[in-house]
């Protein structure tokens, strides 16, 4: 175990302290513990942390709560990773508001090759089961391997993960609570079917309050660990509409499947369509032309293109350049994920290689030499 986690765990309970201003505190104390062995004085010169926050962490008792929540997880058979662990999912550490911690249970792996967000409305119409069933089938029998992940919660949610299971794919819930209950209570045995291939998972403590502003953290969390989110039915605002917007935020792409004008829970996939905020989609295909995964596959094990003697190449931009001479095309996603270079670096590293023609940028967010 990692020996800051309780620190870190005790660190998320501490009342007004969000990721933000958790990964302020740890990066100016050097670890979690740091933050609790030092005084309320060295505290509020950390920017952002006043005296009252200064004062919620030196509240005697986290300590031992932190510790009570970490038995409680092993009891449960579940665990905590904080994200400076390998195993923590990568396409979250991309996103500026990441959770310091999460709890999970099951036998999840989170860093899939292609990983797929669900969303939609909670009143799913027989049209938008059909297209997420769909959709799935036809994913399921060119990537078995993809991973499905949603909120768990009723319509579009519970939908996307009863159908992954049920053609084995991998599938994980985001929940909005800790793990010592389940919401809705009716998903209970779709939620054990989870625990054999894929799991929950959860920012959120045990004990805590179920809250509307914890499902729209959720959201965050479902976008943030997603390669592309699918919108299937959505009204005109809700979690799907929040997802979409956290996914663009994050650099994520976003598909939308259209409906009828005029029916009440098409109406927000039209206005994403329309707005250009998502890609419309209508078949699996379509999803897999958006993100070239078909071209992925294509290029394992092509003989790579001896064009590495390119001059004038920094360090990172030989690492992309070798990468796409095996790969041929890549998402950058993956890129970011297999070359280690954060989202924001590896954007503006791109863009330049493209003005010097050395890249070309495809649909889907992938590159490929010139």
């Amino acid at each position: 175990m990692n020996p800051d986690l309780k620190y870190k765990v005790a660190l998320t309970m501490v009342k007004g302290v969000g990721p933000l201003i958790a990964k302020k505190l740890i990066s100016s104390f050097g670890n979690a513990e740091m933050i609790f062995r030092s005084s309320r004085k060295s505290l509020e010169t950390v920017p952002g942390v006043g005296g009252i926050l200064a004062e919620q962490i030196k509240k005697p008792g986290l300590l031992e709560r932190a510790e009570r929540e970490l038995s409680f997880m092993d009891k449960i058979g579940g665990d905590v990773v904080c994200f400076e662990d390998p195993d923590y999912p990568n396409r979250l550490r991309d996103c500026e508001d990441l959770p310091i911690v999460l709890y999970r249970k099951g036998s999840m792996k989170v860093n899939a090759n292609r990983v797929l967000g669900v969303v939609g409305t909670r009143k799913m119409t027989s049209y938008g089961k059909k297209m997420v069933e769909e959709i799935l089938e036809g994913l399921a029998c060119r990537f078995p391997d993809l991973l499905v992940i949603s909120g768990l919660a009723y319509g579009v949610d519970g939908c996307a993960h009863r159908k992954a299971v049920e053609l084995g794919l991998p599938s994980i819930g985001v929940v909005g609570h800790g793990l010592d209950m389940l919401y809705p209570a009716e998903h209970r045995t779709l939620a054990n079917r989870l625990m054999q291939n894929g799991g929950l998972l959860s920012e959120f403590h045990s004990k805590s309050i179920i809250d509307r502003k914890n499902f729209v953290s959720r959201n965050r969390i479902i976008a943030g660990m997603s390669d592309v989110v699918l919108v299937v039915e959505s009204g005109m605002k809700g979690g799907a509409l929040l997802t979409a917007e956290f996914a663009n935020s994050y650099n994520r792409d976003v598909c939308a499947v259209p409906g009828r004008v005029g029916d009440i829970y098409s109406m927000g996939c039209n206005q994403l369509i329309k707005s250009n905020r998502a890609v419309m989609v209508e078949s699996s295909d379509d999803i897999i032309e958006l993100m070239n995964w078909d071209a992925e596959q294509e290029s394992k094990g092509k003989v790579p293109v001896a064009i590495s003697t390119l001059l004038n190449l920094t360090e990172k931009e030989r690492l992309v350049v070798s990468a796409l001479e095996i790969e041929d095309k890549m998402q950058v996603n993956h890129m970011s994920r297999k070359l280690q270079i954060s989202m924001g670096e590896l954007s503006s590293l791109l863009f330049e290689m493209e003005m010097r023609d050395l890249v070309m940028s495809l649909p889907g967010g992938v590159y490929t030499l010139k």
